[in-house]
């Protein structure tokens, strides 16, 4: 599993004009699920995405978490974070999970965070979404599960 994190002052995701999700101060972040995923994968970036020190604290230093600014997450599905683009001209994705399966990792992703304590909102897993966000800083991270 890959994640790009980006801290927000805000952030919403439509779907054919409808708001899906909509979270203020937090994180937005952006879900691809590989092949190998497990409740495990999730499990631990779900307690490292709670736990990242990003925030800024009053000396104007990163050394806060997500539970500590009192932050949410918008979490977006996003198969394209596992294009390999190193032949050619068009983007590979065999390391992406099987829609089947990646939707549920996706799922599990976000039960994990809810059981962490943080407030999640989400997209619409497989569909056409436009996002909105104002990235604080800005400060963008990836963070993915290596065996």
């Amino acid at each position: 599993m890959k994640l790009v994190i980006q801290r927000v002052n805000y952030a919403k995701v439509t779907v054919s004009g409808e708001v899906t999700g909509e979270i203020k101060n937090g994180f937005m972040v952006l879900v691809g699920s590989e092949k190998n995923d497990n409740q495990a994968t999730v499990d631990y970036l779900a307690k490292k995405l709670t736990k990242l020190r990003v925030f800024e604290d009053e000396a104007g230093k990163m050394n806060l978490n997500l539970k500590q600014v009192n932050g949410s997450i918008l979490s977006i599905s996003q198969f394209t974070l596992l294009a390999d683009m190193s032949h050619g001209n068009r983007p590979s994705f065999k390391a992406a999970g099987e829609p089947d399966s990646a939707k549920k990792m996706y799922e599990a992703f976000n039960d994990s965070l809810t059981n962490e304590g943080i407030n999640v909102e989400t997209g619409v897993f497989g569909a056409d979404m436009n996002v909105e966000l104002e990235n604080s800083g800005p400060a963008t991270f990836e963070l993915d599960y290596q065996e």
